[in-house]
């Protein structure tokens, strides 16, 4: 690149800058970041063959046009130094301070991210894109600016890179721009990452917009000066201009169904006036002269949009009887509309830029507390990452409390949704729904606009059934959470019960056994917190009752968990290794059936050798002390195939038995016996398989559980 071109570059910038920026020490700051950045990456080139710091100028620039503060625009020319240079941040700290240095620390931690839209990667990015925005927004906005440049010069890279970036940007950075409200950002990253992934589309739609360009300039511009002329008359002080559509929503609707001659808003004129009672006075003023489109109508000053957008939208039969969309807001409205949170500058009220736009951030971007919720729901990264693309970065709808409050859902949402975001105690105790004055069942799905009163009643209780209707993955949750709290109450009481009952047998006190100084011994053997998780224990089959008596009373050693000791010598056809002992019958117990793997207790019965139990047999709190510590052969030859019995509930009466046999059956497990019990509202399939071990049947398990139709699995004990 040659000098010439780098002067007119740093000069373009604080030319740009200086048009808002009013105070000289900020503008001196800037120009010293820039040389400080150009010593640094002396000697660097980019791909393009560009000399590397017309990079982070190019950064900047793209920043002043949405009026980055001045601390930004030194953090964007200084952005890549730390990560690819030689600079510390102490160094940098010197000599720009903590605040610039923080920011382009935040940009280098998300550049050392891989960008991947694989979903071990995304995860990890969506939760760092978190981190950097509720540290400071303007990591984001900084990033997203690198992004832009590094897209309009993506053409350097070999295909397979320019299609992986494309993806990147479309599916990562251009929802966030929307988000954050940045149309500017969002609208050229969409369109040039169309231009890769998919050339022959994007060229196509271009030569269609230039092919109709003047016809269209034309109408345009007639429509303009008709409106123009109608609003003057009425006094209505305005700036009208015809505004351009995007050729990625131009291929959005496209893609939709439809065809390129019924994309009606190619035509579209923008309103800008003074006050918001002058947009519902420019609304009515071309509603009497042009009839308007049923349907088309949308309010959103009254209603703005998550990421704080307003404006009022309509679509009139226009000029010829063309059909074009108008958009009338008010010049602030404008901004937002094209800087979203970075509207927020604080070179407009002299104010601290962090504190302005973090408040912001923080009090109309619903999508920001979304992931938020959705990272503390305790997820798969599967789970999250679908979510997040799913219900936070899609469109959504917007629907009204009978207050008038406005609740964001993911498109698809049920009453049910509705209920838990107003608070988790309606949605708990939620009896019906009432939609615009009518009642709706539970699984009606709720539009735009809906005005939604819940019905409740103390004594209800959610249904599990609940979990297949609704479509937010934080409703789901919530409804899980509730039904996991009750079953560890049920539980606990069935583990008390287990334990008093094996007191009662052994003749031992339940008031002394468990006295302060007992439980205190029992939970650091255990290795457990309270008395609660004793019982929690016992009841969910985790601990026998006898291993638990067995802590105070010394009787016998307490069970010992699987593969602590082997004798020396082994027998490599066997199965189970029983403690000091060489040759003993062993079986296998049928109430529980065991598999290779299994944590297990050997009990000694009465002419019949040893019988290995689950540790967590239910069984072994009817059985007295005979207990003997047995392990599972490690060097046995892996042949043998054991017998286990599953209980699969189904969400629904339809017929899936050929589809769970073929699951079994691609895993390499034998099926025993199948059979099923229906009920009114479900099927249960109760399945005895033969399993390898227990890694094989809890793959089986996992496959199982991924199926839409399938509630739960259950591996029984009889």
């Amino acid at each position: 690149m040659s000098k010439k071109k780098e002067i007119t570059k740093i000069e373009e910038l604080i030319e740009k800058a200086q048009a808002y920026i009013e105070d000289k020490e900020d503008i001196e700051n800037i120009k010293k970041a820039y040389q400080f950045a150009k010593e640094k990456h002396q000697g660097q080139f980019r791909k393009s063959g560009e000399e590397y710091i017309i990079h982070p100028l190019n950064v900047a620039l793209i920043l002043t046009e949405i009026y980055a503060d001045a601390a930004t625009l030194q953090a964007a020319l200084l952005h890549d130094v730390l990560e690819d240079c030689d600079c510390t941040k102490e160094e940098m700290e010197s000599s720009f301070g903590k605040e610039i240095t923080f920011l382009v620390q935040g940009v280098t931690k998300l550049s050392n991210i891989n960008f991947s839209t694989e979903n071990e990667y995304l995860i990890e990015y969506y939760k760092k894109i978190i981190v950097g925005m509720s540290e400071d927004v303007r990591v984001i906005i900084i990033k997203l600016a690198d992004r832009l440049h590094n897209m309009r010069t993506l053409w350097a890279l070999p295909e397979a890179k320019q299609k992986t970036k494309a993806k990147e940007s479309m599916e990562i950075l251009a929802p966030l721009a929307h988000h954050l409200g940045i149309h500017k950002l969002k609208s050229e990253l969409e369109d040039l990452s169309l231009r890769y992934l998919k050339p022959e589309v994007f060229y196509d739609i271009a030569e269609k917009l230039n092919n109709s360009k003047l016809e269209r300039d034309k109408t345009v511009y007639e429509m303009q000066e008709i409106v123009s002329n109608l609003l003057t008359e009425h006094h209505i002080t305005h700036e009208i201009k015809g505004r351009a559509k995007s050729i990625y929503s131009i291929y959005n609707k496209l893609d939709k169904g439809k065809k390129f001659s019924d994309i009606y808003d190619l035509l579209a004129l923008r309103i800008l006036v003074d006050t918001e009672q002058e947009c519902y006075l420019a609304l009515g003023i071309i509603h009497s002269k042009f009839r308007p489109l049923p349907n088309r109508f949308k309010d959103y000053i009254a209603m703005p949009k998550a990421n704080m957008y307003q404006s009022l939208h309509t679509t009139v039969f226009g000029l010829d009887g063309y059909l074009f969309e108008i958009q009338i807001r008010t010049h602030e409205m404008d901004e937002v509309a094209e800087n979203g949170v970075a509207s927020h500058w604080a070179y407009k009220e002299k104010k601290d830029a962090k504190a302005i736009m973090q408040s912001t951030t923080e009090q109309k971007l619903q999508f920001f507390k979304s992931i938020m919720d959705l990272s503390n729901d305790k997820l798969s990264s599967e789970e999250f990452v679908n979510t997040v693309k799913d219900e936070v970065l899609n469109d959504n709808i917007y629907v009204f409390t009978p207050k008038g409050d406005v609740i964001e859902l993911p498109r698809g949402a049920t009453p049910i949704d509705f209920a838990y975001k107003v608070h988790t105690k309606v949605g708990e105790t939620m009896v019906g729904a009432i939609v615009n004055n009518n009642i709706v069942p539970l699984d009606y799905e709720l539009k735009d606009n809906d005005i939604v009163k819940i019905n409740t009643n103390k004594q209800s209780k959610p249904s599990k059934e609940w979990i297949q209707i609704v479509k937010s993955t934080h409703t789901k949750n919530k409804i899980r959470s509730y039904f996991t709290k009750n079953e560890r109450e049920i539980y606990v009481e069935r583990g008390k019960e287990s334990l008093e009952k094996c007191l009662r047998k052994r003749k031992l006190s339940f008031s002394e056994f468990l006295s302060d100084e007992n439980i205190k011994k029992i939970t650091e053997e255990l290795k457990i917190k309270n008395l609660e998780e004793i019982y929690l224990n016992i009841g969910n089959g985790k601990t026998p009752p006898n291993a638990v008596i067995n802590v105070i009373t010394k009787e016998e050693k307490p069970v010992v968990k699987v593969g602590k000791s082997t004798p020396q010598q082994v027998d490599s056809n066997a199965d189970i290794i029983v403690s000091g002992i060489d040759q003993v019958k062993v079986n296998l117990a049928q109430c529980c059936n065991p598999v290779f793997g299994d944590e297990i207790i050997g009990y000694i019965t009465m002419g019949n050798g040893i019988t290995v139990h689950r540790s967590c047999c239910h069984n072994l709190a009817m059985l007295n002390n005979r207990h003997v510590e047995v392990s599972w052969n490690q060097v046995q030859n892996g042949n043998r195939r054991y017998l286990t019995c599953l209980v699969v509930y189904a969400t629904d009466v339809s017929d899936h038995m050929l589809d769970i046999i073929q699951k079994i059956s691609m895993l390499d497990i034998s099926i025993d016996s199948l059979h099923t019990i229906n009920k009114t509202d479900e099927v249960i399939y109760e399945l005895n398989i033969y399993v390898r071990n227990l890694e094989h049947l809890n793959k089986l398990l996992t496959e199982l559980n991924k199926q839409p139709y399938i509630d739960k699995v259950e591996r029984i004990q009889k």
